[in-house]
C-alpha cells in the first residue's frame, strides 16, 4: 500500500475503522482514522470448551473454523484421558487473530488459560450447557436438546479417549446435559466444530 491509501483495521471489540495512511517508514504504518464503525456482539455467544489433540495442528484446525463460525470463548481442558497437557498460548492466539480477520469479523474470541475439568465446572456457568461424549448410546443429539431462545451455549468437547464416566458426573451434577453428535465416530476437533456448526446453523434459521 501506498500513501493516501485507505485500509481497514479492527480493534477485536466490535470497531471496524477506516483509515487513509499518512506516514510509512520501515517500522511503522501511521494512518488517520476517516471513519468509525461498531457491530454489536451476535445475539447469542458460543463458548467452546475442548480437549487439545495429541497432534496439537488438528486443534489448531478446530479453533480456526470455530473462529470463523463466531464463536465467543475458547478454553482448552484437560482431561483424566488426555494425551496433550501443555499447549502453546501465543500460537493459538495467533491463529485466532489470523481466522478472525481472515473471516472479516471484528469481534475477536478470547482464548482462555487450559483448565482441568474439575477447574472448568467450578466457574459458574450461564446459559445452556452441552457435554458432547460417547459413553451413553443413548445420548440425544445436541439439535434436538438445544432451545433457540437459549442465547449462551456452553460445549464440552473430550479427548481421544473421551470424558471418564467421573467427568461426565460431574458435568452433569453442574447442570450440562449429555448429547449426542450422531451416529458417526468424530474426532475431537471434528466434533468441536460440528457441534458449534449446529448451533450456529440453528440460530441461523431461527
Amino acid at each position: 500500500m501506498q500513501m493516501g491509501d485507505t485500509l481497514e483495521v479492527f480493534d477485536g471489540k466490535g470497531n471496524l475503522y477506516t483509515a487513509s495512511i499518512q506516514l510509512i517508514t520501515k517500522r511503522e504504518v501511521q494512518a488517520i482514522i476517516l471513519e468509525t464503525t461498531h457491530f454489536p456482539k451476535s445475539s447469542y455467544q458460543i463458548h467452546l470448551a475442548i480437549a487439545p489433540t495429541k497432534n496439537i495442528s488438528r486443534l489448531e484446525w478446530c479453533i480456526e473454523k470455530a473462529c470463523e463460525l463466531g464463536i465467543e470463548s475458547i478454553t482448552p481442558l484437560l482431561c483424566q484421558h488426555s494425551e496433550r497437557k501443555i499447549i502453546k498460548a501465543d500460537r493459538l492466539e495467533k491463529i485466532i487473530l489470523s481466522a478472525t480477520k481472515q473471516s472479516q469479523k471484528v469481534h475477536l474470541p478470547t482464548l482462555l488459560p487450559l483448565k482441568t475439568v474439575k477447574e472448568y465446572l467450578g466457574i459458574d456457568k450461564k446459559g445452556a450447557k452441552f457435554i458432547c461424549h460417547c459413553a451413553y448410546a443413548t445420548n440425544p443429539h445436541i439439535a434436538t436438546l438445544y432451545k433457540k431462545d437459549d442465547k449462551v451455549i456452553q460445549i464440552m468437547i473430550g479427548p481421544e479417549g473421551d470424558f471418564d464416566s467421573k467427568e461426565i458426573e460431574l458435568a452433569t451434577k453442574a447442570g450440562f446435559l449429555s448429547a449426542g453428535l450422531g451416529k458417526e465416530r468424530l474426532r475431537t476437533e471434528t466434533a468441536g466444530v460440528y457441534a458449534c456448526s449446529v448451533i450456529h446453523t440453528l440460530q441461523s434459521l431461527a
